[in-house]
């Protein structure tokens, strides 16, 4: 079976998230896992030096205070924790989803996804955390190290869901593109979806043909596959094609393996998910 990994903490994209989990589920026959992580700011800290500036009574009187207050803030952070798995259960339940799990997890994110990410087949996570109201214009902090970590795809869930209805898949002609390409003819959850390939740079040869095959090995797979190659600066080229042909969702690859690459590659999935207000799926 088909397993999806959500995280999920107290944005506004929370809801988001989970109806694009849900839609997956739906379309794939899906188990769900929760995962909500406790960072280490949520549980510990240490009391400041307050050595020298307070008497040896005040100084013994305020470190009880505030050990006191970082015990009970670890205790709320776990109860919201364990409330925001809760609420998003009950949100897929209502959905229909029947496979679900909750994982609650303390320390850091990134290395809690990786110890729980083997088994899984994509994992999904919102645009911007819960400060997303407070700095609009920025992803969240720990968007970028998942998607340079993960092992499997990566779903970025935009604000709101819409139901999927065109895909274009940005082919680069790389690695990454030719990974997106195989896991999308091999799978199930584009299945009846309008896709396509669009290929930025010069009209050539081996652009031509780079771009024909991985169309051939779609519509050998049963997709009906649009091809366009568009000259001009990559991100602009994109943005605007998902605009002019109502694309409902932007498959890609992201962050290069190697440096070279990924000064061009890095910079373009930065600027695509942000600039993009639909869902985004990347590939390593």
């Amino acid at each position: 079976m088909t397993k999806l990994i959500l995280l999920v903490d107290g944005s506004a994209y929370g809801e988001s998230v989970c109806d694009h989990a849900a839609w997956v589920a739906a379309t794939m026959g899906a188990e769900i896992e929760l995962l909500h992580v406790l960072g280490r700011r949520d549980t510990q800290s240490l009391p400041a030096n307050l050595s020298g500036s307070l008497g040896f009574g005040a100084k013994h009187d305020l470190l009880d205070k505030l050990a006191a207050h970082d015990e009970e803030r670890a205790k709320l952070a776990k109860e919201r924790g364990r409330a925001i798995l809760d609420a998003a259960a009950a949100y897929l339940t209502d959905k229909g989803v029947t496979d679900i799990a909750l994982r609650l997890r303390h320390g850091d994110l990134v290395e809690a996804l990786q110890q729980v990410e083997g088994d899984a087949d994509l994992i999904l996570i919102g645009k911007r955390g819960e400060a997303a109201d407070f700095a609009a214009e920025h992803l969240g902090s720990n968007l970028e190290r998942i998607v340079r970590a993960a092992h499997k795809p990566v779903m970025v869930a935009s604000r709101k869901y819409a139901p999927v209805t065109r895909a274009l898949i940005a082919f680069d002609g790389g690695a990454s593109a030719r990974k997106a390409v195989s896991h999308i003819a091999g799978g199930q959850l584009f299945k009846g979806i309008p896709l396509h390939l669009l290929t930025v740079g010069k009209d050539d040869t081996t652009r031509i043909d780079a771009l024909e095959s991985a169309a051939e090995d779609l519509r050998a797979a049963g997709h009906t596959v649009t091809t366009a190659i568009r000259a001009g600066d990559p991100d602009k080229v994109i943005v605007d094609y998902v605009e002019d042909e109502a694309i409902s969702l932007l498959v890609m690859g992201a962050y290069g393996h190697s440096r070279m690459r990924n000064l061009v590659i890095g910079s373009t999935t930065t600027d695509m998910i942000r600039n993009c207000h639909i869902p985004v799926m990347l590939f390593r």
